[in-house]
């Protein structure tokens, strides 16, 4: 049976927030299919107007729905996600510039780079409800914390495994739509070769290694958002940005005299690896560990008995499945208590 206190969880609310969560793919395919008809002024307008309703919709999937958090979020957590998907956009670009001694002029960015999460909002949705009904229903029925946690743990690895198979699947179509399908499945996007002028850029392949290291990063400190952990959640999402905003500033300390020791780790690993291989590493490492934490943190049987109302999970004295099943069955509608406090 769906849980009452989540509304989304009937059938009832599945269709409303299964069309909600599709929302960000079709306004993103929509920004694309204006730009690629579209030029000059009326260009600049459409990309404008594009991001900022990919931005509402984004919000609205956040607010609404099984990736809803209620106000469990943490302030900073936006300002870190935006910035990871803005240097998934430019960043690798960006970085292969720096490194060929530049830039000399704006660099390209691959349109399936932003299709692809857009649709993957959709999976994530889907991932975090299933997880949500299944745990809970293992909560029910276990005997104790140890039967509870070995049901919770294999779910939820099981179920980033599917989201990232997902966006994998995503990103190499949306990579075929829009003829990058060269080195896409290899996610050699990045790579550096040498151009005309002697300098060194990307090549047209799909960032395929950071899409999916960011999109499993960022499904699973939403997962521990929704379920109650938003500082482990925000500070998973704020070091690898961190990380990526030093490898640019390194790059460009080397520049100064007798600095140049400070670019030699990023400039050999975007020579030999791409530049993709420097955020692939700091998501994948950060989307690792915040996997590991999250094994443990949401196989705990407090962690799927908050209802909006209540403080964060960190707060509250670790429960048992089944205190947590009878005080689930004990406690009295609100409705309920009003009436009979009237009588």
């Amino acid at each position: 049976m769906p849980d009452r206190g989540t509304p989304w969880a009937g059938p009832s609310g599945w269709g409303r927030w299964t069309a909600l969560a599709l929302l960000p793919g079709v306004v993103c395919a929509l920004t694309l299919l204006g730009l690629d008809h579209s030029g000059g002024q009326w260009r600049l307008a459409i990309g404008l107007a594009g991001a900022l309703a990919l931005a509402g919709a984004l919000s609205a999937c956040a607010r609404r729905g099984p990736l809803r958090a209620e106000d469990r979020t943490h302030p900073a957590a936006s300002l870190w996600v935006y910035g990871l998907l803005a240097y998934l956009l430019c960043g690798d670009g960006l970085l292969a510039a720096l490194v060929s001694g530049g830039p000399d002029g704006p660099w390209p960015a691959s349109p399936a780079l932003l299709a692809a999460p857009s649709f993957a909002v959709l999976p994530a949705a889907w991932c975090a409800h299933l997880f949500s009904v299944r745990a809970r229903r293992a909560l029910a029925d276990s005997r104790g914390p140890a039967g509870f946690a070995a049901v919770a743990r294999p779910l939820l690895v099981t179920l980033v495994g599917l989201f990232a198979a997902a966006l994998t699947t995503l990103y190499l179509l949306a990579a075929a739509v829009f003829g990058e399908e060269n080195d896409g499945a290899t996610g050699a996007h990045g790579a550096l070769a040498p151009t005309p002028g002697g300098a060194l850029a990307p090549t047209p392949g799909g960032a395929l290694a950071p899409t999916v290291t960011l999109g499993t990063l960022l499904l699973v400190a939403r997962l521990l958002t929704v379920h109650g952990f938003p500082t482990a959640a925000a500070t998973g999402l704020a070091t690898p940005c961190a990380l990526e905003v030093l490898s640019c500033a390194s790059v460009l300390a080397g520049r100064l005299p007798g600095c140049d020791v400070l670019a030699v780790p990023v400039r050999a690993v975007a020579e030999a690896w791409g530049a993709a291989a420097v955020p692939a590493l700091a998501c994948g490492a950060a989307a690792l560990g915040l996997l590991a934490h999250a094994t443990v943190a949401l196989s705990r049987a407090s962690a799927h008995t908050l209802s909006p109302q209540h403080h964060l999970v960190k707060e509250k004295p670790e429960m048992t499945p089944q205190s947590a099943a009878r005080a689930a069955a004990s406690a009295p509608a609100p409705a309920c208590r009003h009436r009979g406090a009237a009588r």
